[in-house]
């Protein structure tokens, strides 16, 4: 056996379950993964357990892939949008996330100032280049400034701009390649333009925030914009014959859609509603977390916004929604029990559907030469009891498994 084999197969992990999301169940298998990749998976009477492999036995637990939030303004004490002002890191951020058995994730940041926007997003993309040591950041999703004033919820009018592809421009620059995502109002005036530019830029165009009718929302879907920033909140109601983004939305087949998964931002009935209307595949959940996710009742920031945790829910002074507290393993769960998908599909839209929209085919599925990103629950309680990112633990509640063959 040559060193270098032999390396490798020291570096090896082999993780046994019971019940696992593949993208199909999987009873009583196994992952086995080599460095930061997966390796093979399958039955565990198809593995030999060496002596020089590191074998997780999980008891009464369910895997599936590492979580993907694509939508997430903090958590931990960090918020995005203020990376300078935040009392904590990305890095606490990251750590917190992971023990939820997010693995990948889109720090989202909102409107600000001309300025202090372009700051913020050069500092994001500093820190999201020196690494975490929990989940990994993957991008960055900017929520603005080109909005609709009267659909800019939470987010400071002051900061609402009119498009301007030159500022569009110098928000990219800032991003230094990490733009995965923009948020802007189909209905403003060159908005073709501004889908364009981000087309040309690797940055999926995300309508939202808007009371575009349906001739303006399609005109920007034939340009090129496919994606849907939280179906249902900030756009018009459904009208039976006033067509909107909103009726566009979720009836095009071109454009996917996030929706957030708290439980309180969209009623039940148009989860529902969502999850039939829409191909499975284009239905992404997201947390769409503050920077209080994790922390206590209290008050925080949603960039130059203020808002109050109370009871786990966020809202600003004058009563209007701002994020959430609820991360997506406990959020997931929504998706079965008002959009009535089943676990697979359910898993999807927190793992595959969201990485695969903004580019990312190398995680989101157990499956051989793909990322090491795993989430591992306990059945009953659905409780996080390990997760794993790039074949590294990066958190770990001791709990619930047992090791052979630590070296």
């Amino acid at each position: 056996m040559s060193e270098d084999y032999a390396s490798r197969r020291k570096k090896r992990k082999l993780f046994v379950c019971d019940l696992m999301y593949t993208p199909d169940i999987l009873e009583n298998g196994a992952i086995l993964c080599e460095g930061e990749n997966i390796l093979a998976i399958g039955g565990i009477s198809s593995f030999d357990l060496e002596d020089n492999i590191e074998v997780y036995f999980f008891e009464n637990a369910y895997a599936t892939p590492g979580f993907v939030d694509i939508h997430i303004h903090g958590a931990g004490g960090f918020d995005s949008s203020a990376v300078l002002e935040s009392p904590n890191s990305l890095n606490d951020m990251s750590l917190v996330l992971a023990n939820r058995g997010i693995t990948s994730f889109v720090p989202t940041v909102v409107s600000d100032q001309h300025d202090k926007m372009l700051n913020n997003l050069s500092e994001l993309a500093k820190v999201i280049r020196q690494g975490c040591r929990g989940a990994e950041p993957i991008g960055i999703n900017v929520e603005g400034p080109f909005l609709h004033p009267k659909k800019c919820g939470a987010q400071e009018l002051s900061a609402i701009a009119p498009i301007d592809l030159g500022y569009a421009k110098e928000l990219i620059a800032a991003g230094d390649g990490l733009i995965k995502l923009m948020t802007f109002a189909p209905g403003l005036d060159n908005a073709v333009d501004l889908v364009e530019l981000l087309c040309m830029n690797n940055v999926v165009p995300s309508m939202g925030h808007s009371v575009a009718s349906e001739e303006k929302t399609l005109r920007a879907i034939d340009a090129g914009a496919s994606h849907c920033t939280h179906l249902f909140n900030g756009m018009p109601t459904l009208h039976q014959r006033d067509m909107s983004i909103t009726n566009v939305a979720l009836t095009d087949n071109r454009v996917t859609v996030e929706l957030i998964i708290d439980g309180r931002h969209i009623d039940p009935r148009m989860v529902d509603l969502a999850c039939r209307c829409k191909p499975k595949d284009q239905l992404i959940g997201i947390s769409d977390c503050t920077m209080a996710a994790g922390m206590e009742n209290g008050e925080y920031r949603i960039g130059p916004t203020k808002i109050i945790v109370e009871n786990g829910y966020t809202s600003t002074d004058g009563k209007i929604l701002a994020g959430t507290t609820t991360m997506l393993d406990s959020g997931w769960h929504c998706l079965m029990g008002y959009g009535h998908l089943d676990a697979i599909q359910a898993a999807r839209a927190v793992t595959s559907n969201a990485a695969k929209s903004i580019g990312f085919n190398d995680r989101g599925f157990l499956r051989p030469r793909l990322l090491a990103d795993i989430a591992f629950f306990e059945r009953n309680t659905h409780k996080p009891l390990m997760t794993v990112t790039r074949g590294e633990i990066a958190y770990d509640g001791k709990s619930n498994y047992k090791i052979k063959g630590r070296e």
